[in-house]
């Protein structure tokens, strides 16, 4: 873990950079008190960088259950009040925790590749329309409008509760994400180390200093909340603790059902793909991070932090810092703990409203046009399931909606698997020169993914794999996606790939990857 300390030191500085204002931010989306989403921040990267098998994935609170954990608290809120209604909810984070742990022992780290990505996707997209729909108020300093179902209800019946300084550090903090992401960030070194996001708080902070008493001055309740303690006694009396009575309430079992399952799918997409991003190659064991994000859970449910997955924001920014091993998540960790415990009143000075602007830019990231337009050209066999997950979590709720995509996306496949007859059949020819051949059935669905997966990834180093689509009428965009990584795969491994089809023969991973998107595409091969 030490052995590159020259590059995850600096890998860590960055991801804390990025990682404080969006634990703030998740936690203002989620409607959690902000120091709930610090602690997430902290549990994620120290216990969670420590157990994990990844070497460059960084964990903490996700925006993918924002949703979730606003609606829960709502309902716990009302239920048991304030104070004790969170304390329910942490119980809900310990129990996904216990079931994720659960995943993990039983390695059942293969469920990400029995949900289409066409739901996957959907799911983050949906989430993304909630997020971003739900900041605007907060933006424009009417952080006590409330946004119900797809509407600005509240908002836009109240819009003299506006406030107009900010509406302007809003702006100023948005645009200066924008100019970040789209030019500086490109222009050097320093514009990679000092991220946009702690740029446009360090600007809100000194807005807020600089108006502060006159007529354009930010209002308490539009400032960052969270507790400064005068001793250690009082800052060990800041994490609350389970409300462990309500453990068999149906609501909190349910809840922490839906919560385990979608952090545990959220984390595989996130680690296949950082795994993707890493350019050194890196697999990392879907179990054990599993087993990681679990202990994690439970370990924030414990002491009043959010519900904690891998997160692709924070992992990005520690590849493209030269992040190699677990010191950078767990060194950030640390950061974010020295900063709770030394500059809580510096934290109380960063307006709301330029989380809000960070969380915008986020949701827009998550549920950005271009989605669609992929999705759609993709055929309809991908972009109705896409669809319905988005309209069904964004009108209903994540669970409802993802459970809407996953029965669609198996009537499509029930009706294709109706029409052609699927199977994968891997034979071995000559199999003491290393020469294998493998052939894929007339139809391939994602269906078949954990088991294409399982022997691409099996073949030994050095070896020739003659990989027979002749058959082929249908291949899913899910196992293209995964020819696509093995082509990178089989470069390290030095294996070399024949494809054999009806139009011709490829003896290279790039010509071979380059003839399945032209010709596959849900089409025939």
């Amino acid at each position: 873990m030490f052995s590159h300390i020259k590059n995850d030191l600096p890998a860590s500085i960055v991801v804390f950079f990025v990682a404080l204002p969006l634990c703030l931010g998740i936690a203002l989306a989620s409607g959690a008190p902000l120091f709930s989403g610090l602690i997430a921040g902290i549990v994620g990267g120290i216990i969670v960088g420590a157990i994990s098998g990844s070497k460059i994935g960084v964990s903490g609170p996700a925006a993918g259950l924002a949703a979730i954990v606003l609606v829960a608290i709502q309902d716990f809120t009302a239920d048991f009040g304030p104070e004790v209604g969170f304390q329910v909810f942490l119980v809900t984070v310990v129990l996904a925790g216990v079931f994720q742990v659960l995943l993990g022992v039983l390695k059942a780290g293969v469920i990400g590749y029995y949900f289409p990505s066409s739901v996957i996707k959907g799911m983050l997209t949906g989430i993304g329309i909630i997020i971003f729909i739900k900041q605007i108020p907060v933006f424009f300093g009417h952080a006590d409008a409330k946004v119900k179902g797809f509407g600005l209800v509240d908002f836009f019946g109240s819009l003299g509760k506006v406030e107009t300084s900010s509406t302007i550090i809003g702006v100023v903090g948005l645009a200066i994400l924008l100019l970040w992401s789209a030019i500086l960030s490109k222009k050097g070194r320093f514009f990679q180390i000092i991220q946009g996001p702690i740029v446009a708080v360090a600007v809100g902070i000194g807005y807020y200093f600089f108006t502060k008493g006159g007529d354009l001055g930010i209002a308490t309740q539009n400032l960052v909340n969270v507790p400064v303690p005068s001793n250690t006694d009082e800052f060990l009396k800041q994490f609350p603790f389970p409300h462990f009575a309500e453990i068999l309430n149906t609501k909190v079992l349910v809840t922490a059902f839906t919560i385990g399952l979608v952090a545990s799918l959220e984390t595989l997409l996130c680690v296949e793909a950082t795994d993707k991003l890493d350019p050194h190659k890196n697999v990392t064991p879907t179990n054990r991070e599993l087993f990681a994000q679990g202990a994690g859970n439970i370990v924030s449910g414990l002491i009043g932090g959010l519900p904690i997955t891998q997160v692709i924001v924070r992992s990005s920014a520690n590849i493209n810092s030269g992040g190699r091993s677990k010191l950078s998540a767990i060194v950030h960790g640390f950061l974010l703990l020295i900063s709770v415990m030394l500059i809580p009143s510096l934290l109380n000075n960063i307006p709301l409203a330029v989380l809000a602007a960070i969380l915008l830019i986020v949701g827009y990231k998550l549920a950005k046009p271009a989605n669609f337009k992929q999705m759609y050209q993709l055929g309809w066999k991908q972009f109705v399931p896409f669809m319905v997950t988005v309209t069904g979590i964004v009108f209903t709720n994540l669970l409802v909606g993802i459970g809407l995509g996953l029965a669609v996306g198996i009537v499509i496949i029930l009706i294709k698997s109706y029409q052609n007859s699927h199977f994968l059949n891997k034979e071995t020819d000559n199999l003491a020169e290393g020469k294998l051949k493998m052939t894929l059935a007339e139809e391939v669905t994602f269906f078949n993914k954990g088991a294409i997966l399982k022997e691409l990834d099996s073949l030994p180093q050095d070896s020739f794999l003659e990989l027979d689509v002749r058959k082929t009428r249908y291949l899913d965009n899910d196992v293209i996606e995964i020819l696509e990584d093995f082509s990178l795969k089989a470069k390290e491994r030095n294996i070399t790939i024949k494809l054999v089809s009806e139009r011709g023969t490829v003896e290279n991973p790039e010509s071979y990857i380059k003839f399945f998107k032209l010709n596959s595409n849900g089409k025939s091969a």
